[in-house]
């Protein structure tokens, strides 16, 4: 049967029936890292989430080009501070190698949580032209005036011109929008508080810059999403994602960008994740109130009572639907490991359930009609604006079939052999190829996701003994002895083995 697939659009705050741009394609922009720093487990559920809806259209049979940009250029902070260079500063390194050692990785970390790699992973510094004539356009369109070789986006001429376009995306009056402006670098040349840089004159202690007609400077953050996006997806595409936090200032002022340099819209659906709690509160290292993806794999936090493997972290996101805000806490964790480890067992089940291929006359018992009606369920709930807590609770369900089955408790008639080798490849189907999970007891076939995964648990281990924190240090061999792998310090470096 032909499905029919519903997307919540932020945009309308409604869910609508998908309708791509071009049929039988998909045009997908998901906003991705910043460079500078280790990936945190908030992007994490951010890219594990638009994974699974990558996964879940390819299902569908659409054809998706996927975009996933990589932020390496360096970008102000409130207090004008350049983070990318300031990263080089003090690793003594040049502000690529600090792209590109977080690139690689961000990329590792990818692998780890076994999502699939983006159709294009385009990066700023390679798009300065495509960046310098999107400002060269707003400027022609007379949306954006340049003041002492920097070059700021008119708000309140735009917001004029185009009503009831800017703030809709983050659901905000104008006039909140313009109060919340933050105070940023160079705001007295603005005309407007609520005005925001497209193109920057550098300091002399900029580092990354560009020439440009304005000045020897670079973009504004928000400008290189708009110009790689309609590089590669055009002028207006289906999906652009990212997460919730993203919606302002940096999404809302996508739009805004791309209908000044065209006139349209640069997007149909905006899609956006939810944030994660800890313990029940917003994380802030401040606070001390933070976990990180190695902290759970490692079992080194304070805030877990072990270790817990990515794809038993990968299915705890999954447990909730992407757009509801997600509590990380030691219990729901535990609860998640079990739910994952009663998933796989359940598939193994069902996939080793003889069938009988002579009796396929398609012919329904009362159990197969529940049964299927429960299949059904699961991929109503994935067309329901791709809600895994649905599918997983229907799989669920199914699973009390198979134990039956294996049980002796139904008997094997009462399951028709065609339904039984349906629920066997919708099984395969949910849980590998649209949930995106690893069979993590089956270690012949995730060699390389290992190796990546002890590569930056020893990292982090090199990192807490380089700070003579010898409780982390030891917590981690200790985490690590106790699911079967020995960690040996030698005089030539750090080695690992399966015991």
């Amino acid at each position: 049967m032909k499905r029919t697939l519903k997307i919540y659009n932020t945009l309308t705050g409604k869910k609508e029936a998908f309708q791509p741009i071009h049929e039988g394609h998909i045009g997908m922009y998901v906003c991705g890292p910043t460079v500078y720093n280790d990936v945190h487990l908030g992007n994490c559920r951010t890219f594990a989430s638009f994974d699974m809806i990558y996964r879940y259209l390819l299902h569908l049979g659409y054809k998706v080009r996927y975009v996933r940009n990589i932020t390496d250029v360096g970008h102000l902070t409130d207090d004008g501070e350049d983070r990318m260079a300031k990263g080089a500063k003090l690793a003594r390194l040049e502000p690529m190698e600090v792209a590109q050692k977080y690139t690689v990785g961000f990329h590792d970390m990818m692998r780890i949580f076994n999502t699939l790699p983006p159709s294009i992973e385009p990066r700023a510094t390679g798009h300065i032209p495509e960046q310098i004539e999107m400002v060269e356009d707003i400027l022609a369109r007379g949306l954006a005036y340049e003041r002492n070789g920097s070059v700021y986006f008119n708000v309140p001429k735009f917001a004029e011109t185009t009503p009831g376009v800017y703030g809709q995306l983050s659901g905000r009056v104008l006039d909140d929008l313009y109060s919340e402006t933050r105070e940023l670098k160079n705001q007295g040349e603005k005309e407007h508080p609520a005005d925001f840089a497209i193109w920057m004159k550098a300091r002399p202690e900029d580092i990354m810059v560009w020439k440009s007609p304005w000045s020897v400077g670079f973009p504004g953050w928000h400008l290189e999403c708009s110009a790689m996006s309609t590089k590669y997806l055009g002028k207006t595409f289906d999906i652009h994602g990212g997460g919730n936090d993203l919606k302002f200032p940096h999404h809302e002022n996508e739009v805004a960008q791309n209908h000044g340099a065209c006139g349209c819209a640069p997007a149909n659906y905006w899609m956006h994740t939810n944030m994660l709690l800890l313990n029940g509160k917003k994380m802030s290292k401040s606070d001390g109130n933070t976990i990180s993806p190695l902290e759970l794999f490692s079992g080194t936090s304070t805030h877990t009572s072990k270790s817990y493997s990515p794809m038993v972290v990968r299915f705890f996101m999954l447990m909730a639907h992407y757009r509801s805000t997600l509590d990380i806490t030691d219990e729901a964790l535990q609860a998640a490991e079990k739910g994952f480890k009663k998933l796989m067992e359940i598939n193994k089940l069902v996939q080793n359930l003889p069938v009988d291929a002579r009796n396929f006359d398609g012919s329904e018992t009362n159990t197969d009609r529940e049964m299927l009606a429960l299949m059904e369920t699961a991929f109503e709930g994935m067309d329901d604006d791709f809600n895994t807590a649905i599918a997983i609770a229907s799989l669920n369900e199914l699973g009390g079939y198979i134990n039956k089955l294996v049980n002796k408790q139904i008997e094997a008639s009462e399951v028709s052999p065609w339904v039984l080798e349906k629920t066997k490849v919708v099984f395969q189907t949910l849980i590998f190829d649209i949930f995106g999970l690893k069979d993590e007891s089956d270690s012949g076939s995730d060699g390389g996701t290992v190796e990546g995964l002890m590569n930056l648990v020893l990292e982090f281990r090199a990192n807490a003994r380089a700070q003579k924190d010898w409780a982390a240090s030891d917590k981690i061999r200790d985490s690590l002895q106790a699911i079967g792998i020995a960690v040996k310090d030698g005089k030539d470096g750090v080695s690992w083995t399966k015991q």
